[in-house]
């Protein structure tokens, strides 16, 4: 490492922001399995997007096709899996984007780990707060059925834990609302951060 030099480049994020006008902010959202992430980060993003608002959603399972195929779900596993998507947030943030994230992200020193690669109010942890039970009854994709079977293994919220975050920005209970009422919530709360003034 020690051999690294990163070039300073001239461009910086401040002027990407200017010319974007918007300010760049990562919203991070977690929650187990089921609680909306993919589905509120759909909805809010097309709502930016008609407002003119430069997005990019970083998706959980498309990281996994890609960048990370080579990681399974064990904790060593998810914890590199959220280093890697942290590094790839850091990149679109400094691009001046406004970066929405959709990662279970079960463990609070991950995600901790990633608030750290950003300066004082650029991150925001988003909890998408649905119970187990509820997530299980939606199970879109099929997981906790497997999971109950015994087909897969390390599962959040079955034989793997998910830890709540104790202080996120915001807390989304989409278990009692629907998608439309959470994303107006997220919607409220967001587009004050990113909006650019003069």
């Amino acid at each position: 490492m020690s051999d690294l030099h990163p070039f300073a480049f001239r461009i910086e994020r401040e002027q990407r922001e200017k010319l974007l006008q918007q300010r760049a902010h990562v919203f991070w959202l977690t929650g187990l399995s089921g609680s909306g992430k993919s589905t509120l980060a759909d909805r809010v993003e097309q709502a930016l997007y008609a407002a003119g608002f430069k997005t990019f959603i970083l998706d959980g399972d498309h990281l996994r096709g890609g960048l990370c195929k080579d990681l399974g779900f064990s904790p060593a596993d998810r914890t590199e899996n959220i280093r890697r998507a942290g590094a790839v947030c850091r990149l679109l943030w400094e691009s001046g984007l406004v970066v929405i994230t959709t990662f279970v992200s079960p463990f609070r020193r991950d995600r901790d780990q990633v608030r750290q690669l950003f300066p004082a109010g650029a991150f925001s942890e988003i909890y998408l707060d649905a119970g187990l039970a509820i997530c299980e009854q939606r199970d879109p994709k099929g997981l906790y059925r497997k999971a109950r079977e015994g087909t897969i293994s390390d599962m959040t919220g079955i034989d793997s834990p998910y830890e709540e975050p104790l202080h996120p920005e915001l807390r989304v209970k989409t278990g009692q609302q629907s998608p439309g009422e959470s994303a107006d919530q997220l919607l409220r709360y967001l587009i004050p951060i990113i909006t650019k003034t003069v």
